[in-house]
């Protein structure tokens, strides 16, 4: 790759990532509509991007029942944490779910259906579950709060900034070299250290949580969300594809861009539920 080559990828990455994380901020702090508008629309593209992607290995997963079933969860979990219907629409989950089983009863000429129904489900978890989860760290006490979403998108997008050019100017030693060849130990910590430092400018100004809660969640996103790039990574390197999609100009798809969130999410809302 030639230098102009490299100059015109992390310029078309920095104006994809400072477009992107402008509107998406601006939704979350707007409202819980704008908040709940934007993540719909990243959920549904990362369940797209998701079923294409094993629909390219050969698996054929219910496409559009997954993705329908997965934007469902996300709408049914926030609508309960904003109190504007029962928790006991957390029940609907179930059959809502069931509904892969029954469907496949339909499908002919398949020879590993329940490969598929699987595949299908996996979706569901891998991607509009950790999105429904955040619904209820954005509703943390009992009302919409745009602080604590906005402090774990910006830890998340420091810790890959950071990453990212630790990684591309310092990085030497190889983190997991069967899995991501580029990532490297030295990217690793620089993304934790600028991480860190956002964790700790967050405490300053947003009260929701205390330094050492907004530092614990700089740490679960950091691991979290290395983590999360080393599984889509996996997933990617088992299909034989570098990007998950091109919807995102210098960032390839949704997945790239927020791999990292669907594996700290839950460790995330555990934390702040729990302790």
């Amino acid at each position: 790759m030639t230098s102009l080559t490299k100059y015109n990828n992390l310029t078309l990455r920095i104006i994809t990532g400072l477009l992107g994380s402008a509107g998406i901020i601006t939704a979350v702090c707007l409202s819980e509509w704008g908040y709940f508008a934007v993540f719909f629309i990243i959920c549904f593209f990362s369940l797209i991007e998701f079923y294409k992607l094993v629909g390219l290995d050969g698996m054929v997963p219910q496409k559009a029942l997954g993705t329908l079933g997965g934007v469902l969860i996300f709408t049914l979990s926030f609508l309960i944490e904003n109190h504007a219907i029962s928790y006991r629409y957390y029940f609907l989950f179930f059959p809502i779910i069931s509904c892969v089983y029954m469907i496949k009863l339909y499908k002919k000429f398949e020879r590993k259906p329940f490969t598929n129904i699987a595949f299908t489900f996996l979706g569901i978890f891998y991607v509009a579950i950790p999105f429904a989860l955040l619904n209820i760290a954005a509703f943390e006490n009992g009302v919409y709060n745009f602080e604590i979403i906005f402090g774990c998108l910006f830890i998340l997008w420091a810790s890959d900034t950071g990453a990212y050019f630790a990684g591309t100017y310092l990085g030497k030693r190889k983190l997991f070299e069967r899995i991501s060849p580029k990532k490297s130990w030295e990217g690793f910590f620089g993304g934790a250290l600028l991480a860190m430092i956002f964790a700790y400018g967050l405490s300053t100004y947003f009260h929701t949580l205390s330094l050492i809660q907004w530092l614990i969640v700089g740490v679960i996103i950091i691991v979290g969300g290395t983590f999360g790039d080393l599984v889509e990574s996996l997933l990617k390197r088992s299909i034989e594809i570098k990007d998950s999609g091109t919807s995102l100009p210098g960032h390839g798809g949704f997945l790239d861009r927020f791999d990292g969130l669907l594996i700290s999410a839950p460790f995330i809302v555990a934390y702040l539920e729990i302790f």
